[in-house]
């Protein structure tokens, strides 16, 4: 207990999945803590539920697709609880029936990916960095993706945009280390969020399931115990990284899985 006591967080797309978990998380170890999302009823009821549990905790509207959207999210954050020290930059979008080939790609869907993935992480930080460098420091968190550095059939803006998030991450840490603010990043794999768990068929889920290493998948906590270790004082050491959380599915040569059930066929 108590691992983030006394720290300021903005979690961004904290109504549900996994800015929800890590919101609880660092609740739970200390924190105070701002749910920002679209779905400001559900972040407020996510808030209150927090509190009924010993946490600190407030609900806020984040639009973060809309630069004034994120600042107010920010401001709100400092004017409720005097500045920030952790900012969890989590919203992400993704749109498999026109982010597709690169031929085919609708390029509004492009656009729109680029600025909710990308933008929003350099707006929120943007808005963050001075509060942080008065408070002495802080921690800064980019939700990136294994998209970012594998290719795939479709999700091209996806994948790029995710891929901005990697790099920018390294930016931030290299221009503000000085001033004590450490910039790391998450790239989960498959992660069975209730969003996944209600549009993924069991089939599919079992293709993933195959070429994980480990013999299930990940879950929100999974992330959220990233993310508080990242925003904790025992990672005070670590910036600019991109820890892959991803139950080993990229790591191993691709056929792996086939070659060993090949073999299990001729036992």
């Amino acid at each position: 207990m108590g691992r983030v006591q006394g720290k300021i967080a903005l979690i961004t797309g904290a109504a549900s999945g996994i800015g929800l978990a890590t919101a609880q998380l660092l609740a739970k170890e200390g924190a105070k803590v701002v749910l920002a999302d679209y779905n400001v009823e559900g972040a407020k009821a996510e808030a209150e539920n927090i509190k009924a549990l010993g946490g600190e905790a407030v609900g806020v509207f984040l639009d973060a697709s809309k630069e004034e959207s994120i600042k107010e999210a920010v401001e709100f954050t400092v004017s409720e609880y005097g500045t920030i020290t952790i900012l969890y930059n989590n919203v992400g979008l993704t749109n498999l029936h026109k982010d597709l080939d690169v031929v085919n790609i609708d390029l509004d869907e492009w656009d729109r990916l680029m600025n909710v993935n990308a933008k929003s992480v350099l707006l929120g930080s943007r808005f963050a960095i001075p509060h942080m460098i008065k408070a002495g420091g802080g921690s800064i968190i980019n939700t990136a993706s294994m998209a970012a550095f594998a290719g795939d059939s479709v999700r091209s803006a996806y994948g790029a945009s995710k891929a901005a998030v990697v790099n920018l991450t390294r930016y931030i840490a290299a221009q503000y280390g000085k001033d004590k603010i450490r910039c790391n990043a998450v790239a989960p794999g498959l992660i069975l969020t209730p969003a996944a768990k209600g549009n993924m068929p069991p089939a599919l889920l079992a293709i993933f399931e195959k070429y994980n290493a480990l013999p299930y998948h990940g879950e929100a906590e999974d992330i959220g115990n990233t993310v508080l270790f990242l925003a904790s004082d025992e990672s005070k050491f670590i910036t600019g990284q991109t820890i892959e959380v991803e139950g080993g599915h990229y790591m191993a040569n691709p056929s792996i899985a086939d070659f060993q059930a090949l073999m299990a066929q001729s036992k």
